[in-house]
């Protein structure tokens, strides 16, 4: 049994405990959460820490496997070049490609991160995920723009779920992104989420390209497809609507969907998702890192938290980004949008997340009989509970 205290504990269920106690047994399993009013009481049985005390990280959106991609795409190139260079890089080596996997698993969990919603095109993190101490749900993501293939594409897709789950990994089908997935493919998905009513999540809006290839029929990414990826575009019209708009039919209204990077997301496409979806099952999962070095811009943030939408944080890979860092992707965020307050943002690094993946039964708050996992963040501003340039994260359980 363990009494841990810090200078402020966010538990994501009441508002910040001063000077309060986390009491937890020996497997971390948290036995009692202590209100002490501020005024904790010296005792030889209480740990005490200098900063703040937050559940362990959820990271909403990741691709593990593009991890041997480090350093190996130009930054601010935009999103037709850049997946240009993801296609270019791509390796089959096994090993190189688990190597970096497991280095990159090792630090996340050093990182403080607990959970990891995971992008994968292959099983190759497989034998990472097995042995990893971080908890993990795959999405499975299927490509496809040409309707001939989007049987083909399934049977690919699902063949690599059935391998997660026969190792006891919990995984599930998704389409990778509007612009790269065809009307055909996108039934199909959505006939496997309602049998299996799996979680499902897209890229989202990550380009301003990706809205006007929707909106005008053209652009730089009908041009991408047919001249980098090689497929027959001939099939293709615009709706007039934005991307999210125009695919938003193909998701089943009451699974949990999470919506990634929404750099390009505005008022009118959220209104639209308010009388579409139930909006306790729909998760925007930021990415800022990511957006800095693909397109250089941020989501509108400050508008979603006004719309009230539930937000998640996630890393992305480090094909786009330098390091796989919740805390750094909350320092970006802090910077550009000073007014939100660290309890904001740890619930959506925490508790948003295990929602979003329905794991919430045991992460991302601080209740009797979780086991979030306990993360110390130092060097906070504990005047104003918000993130400074010299923030960390050590893990305390």
């Amino acid at each position: 049994m363990r009494k841990i205290a810090a200078n402020y504990i966010i538990t994501n269920v009441t508002p910040p405990l001063k000077n309060g106690v986390i009491v937890v047994d020996d497997n971390g399993v948290v036995q009692q959460v202590i209100d002490t009013q501020g005024n904790l009481k010296e005792t030889e049985a209480v740990e005490f820490y200098n900063g703040v005390l937050v559940p362990g990280f959820v990271n909403a959106h990741c691709h593990l496997e593009l991890s041997h991609m480090h350093h190996k795409v130009e930054e601010k190139t935009g999103i037709t070049e850049f997946v240009r260079q993801i296609n270019e890089n791509r390796i089959d080596d096994e090993e190189a490609i688990m190597l970096a996997a497991q280095k990159q698993d090792r630090l996340m969990f050093q990182n403080g991160i607990v959970a990891v919603g995971d992008i994968a095109n292959t099983s190759s993190t497989i034998s990472t995920k097995l042995k990893s101490k971080i908890h993990y749900h795959t999405f499975v993501e299927v490509f496809g723009f040409s309707p001939k293939k989007a049987v083909f594409a399934l049977k690919n897709g699902l063949k690599v779920v059935g391998e997660y789950e026969r190792n006891g990994l919990k995984a599930s089908l998704v389409p990778h992104s509007p612009y790269s997935v065809s009307e055909q493919l996108f039934k199909l998905i959505k006939d496997y989420s309602n049998q299996n009513r799996s979680i499902l999540s897209i890229h989202n809006q990550e380009s301003k390209a990706e809205n006007e290839m929707y909106e005008q029929g053209k652009g730089i990414m009908l041009e991408h497809i047919l001249r980098n990826i090689k497929a027959d575009v001939a099939h293709w019209k615009g709706t007039g609507k934005s991307s999210l708009q125009s695919v938003l039919s193909h998701f089943p209204t009451d699974v949990h969907l999470l919506l990634v990077h929404n750099v390009f997301t505005n008022l009118q496409d959220i209104a639209f998702l308010k009388q579409q979806r139930d909006m306790s099952k729909t998760y925007f999962v930021l990415c800022p890192q990511s957006n800095l070095y693909i397109e250089n811009q941020l989501p509108p943030i400050d508008i979603f938290k006004q719309e009230n939408l539930t937000i998640c944080i996630g890393t992305d890979s480090l094909a786009s980004n330098h390091f796989l860092s919740m805390i750094y992707e909350m320092q970006a965020i802090q910077q550009q949008f000073p007014d939100i307050t660290l309890p904001t943002m740890i619930q959506w690094a925490t508790l948003n997340g295990a929602k979003a993946l329905s794991i919430d039964n045991q992460y991302g708050s601080f209740e009797v009989g979780k086991k979030p996992g306990i993360n110390l963040l130092t060097d906070v501003d504990l005047n104003t509970l918000k993130l400074t340039p010299t923030s960390s994260v050590k893990p305390i359980f």
